[in-house]
Formats: C-alpha cells, structure tokens, sequence
C-alpha cells in the first residue's frame, strides 16, 4: 500500500494510524488556536478546519474563504501542524497552495472533474471523499482524474452514503475500507462525523474502523459544539476528543500486541 509522507515524520498510510481533526469551519483565530492547542498536547499533527463550505442552504454560513485559509496558515506556523482543508472551485487551487498541505475534495464534488484535474497538477496530496451517492466503483474512477494529471498521492475518505435510513446523517460504509485494500494502494481513512452525523457514535465508528484496516481517521471537534456555526451536533468538545484518543490508542496498543 503507498504511503503519502506529509515530511519525515508525518506519514499516512503504511504502519501508522493517523487522526485528522479540528472545527467543521474555521470561525476565529481563537477558535483554532484553542483546538490546535488541545491537538498539540494530544499529539494529533494534523489540524482540519474548512474556509470554504459547500452548504445545502445558501443562507448557511459558507465559510470565511481565503481569510480562512490565512488563519490556519498561522496556526501551521505558530503550532508545527499540517493543514487539511476544502477546495471548492478550479480557480481557487494555486491561490490555496501556500496555505494547506492537504487539499480535501469534499463529497458534493467527487465528480467534479474540473477541480479534480486541476488538483491532479499539483504536489500535494488530495483528501478524495467518497461522493454521498457514488458507488465504490465511481468513487475509484474519480480517484483515476487525480491521478492521470501526474498526482498518486490520493487518500480516499468514507463519509457514508444516503439512503433511506433517517436517524444517522449518513449510512457508514465501513465495508468500504477492506474493499478498498484490495482495489486500490491509496490509504483510506474514515469520517465518522459525517458518516453518523452523532456525536455518541463517533467512538464506535472509530474503534469498528480501526479493526477494519482504515489507516486513520477525521474528527470534527469545536471548543463549544452548541455554538458552533456548522456541524455542531457532530462535533466533540474538548473533554470527549481526549476520551476518544485514550481510547483509540489504547485499541491501537492491544492490537499491536495482539500481532507480537
């Protein structure tokens, strides 16, 4: 399986398991200094927050734009983090290679194969979610846009798929990651936060993928998930993000030793 190095010792794929998190939106340079700092003690390197938000309703908040992408630019510099962020429209990419070091495609544009050509330019690495309709196979076949432009480094995320089941956001597909295995040599991560849309379901959903194979995971945390501008009923805060890492490492522990 291929791994993507973010530098010497950030590597996703592989041996390593990794976790992805932060904020559904960037809202403040409080608001992230807050979560990188909790990231930072927790040992998670790699901060997410989005300044561009694709929103059903137009009169949902949308993000902060290129402001956005300056506040996590401080926050890499200021706390060492890597920064995953969403990309949205073509025209944004160059504009955005300064301040990221992981372009996220987000679910409503898997088919979008404008933006995916013109992230297959660059070289850095492409968080791909999975389309909330898209089959496994399209889903690998928007991979292959990426990919024919000259960029192999693709991470493939699970973010569930609609169906008719209404009392989680989405339908989690974990089926996807050992699927995924056999298919491709991209690593595959999991977003539980979206794949259940609740907040007590995320720690189960981390543990079931983490036995499936998935080599990390994306967490959406907030400093006060009741105020947050996006997502907030998905969000953990503080004090149960530290749970879910004592937990994830404490299954990551019994399984390394399980395979002594």
């Amino acid at each position: 399986m291929a791994k993507i190095k973010l530098d010497d010792e950030i590597i996703i794929g592989g041996e390593e398991f990794t976790v992805i998190a932060g904020p559904c939106a960037v809202e403040n340079e409080k608001q992230m200094e807050s979560v990188a700092s909790l990231l930072k003690a927790l040992k998670v390197s790699i901060i997410r927050g989005g300044a561009f938000k694709p929103r059903t309703s137009p009169r949902s908040f949308q993000g902060l734009g290129i402001d956005g992408l300056k506040i996590l630019k401080d926050i890499k510099q200021g706390y060492g983090l890597k920064v995953i962020s969403e990309i949205m429209d073509p025209r944004d990419v160059e504009e955005a290679y300064e301040y990221i070091d992981i372009y996220q495609i987000g679910s409503r544009n898997m088919q979008n194969y404008s933006l995916l050509k013109e992230v297959g330019k660059v070289d850095k690495p492409v968080l791909l979610k999975r389309g909330m309709s898209a089959t496994i196979d399209e889903w690998i076949k928007a991979s292959e846009y990426i990919r024919m432009e000259g960029n192999k480094n693709i991470i493939l995320c699970e973010r569930g798929i609609r169906t008719f089941e209404t009392y989680t956001r989405n339908t989690l597909d974990l089926m996807s990651v050992p699927i995924l295995k056999d298919k491709t040599e991209y690593p595959i991560i999991v977003d539980p936060s979206h794949g259940t849309g609740r907040r007590e379901l995320i720690l189960p959903a981390c543990k079931a993928a983490i036995a499936l194979g998935a080599d990390g995971v994306i967490i959406e945390v907030h400093p006060n998930p009741d105020r947050a501008l996006s997502d907030g009923e998905q969000s953990l805060n503080f004090e149960e993000f530290k749970k879910l890492i004592e937990e994830i490492n404490n299954m990551l522990d019994l399984l390394k030793g399980e395979c002594k």
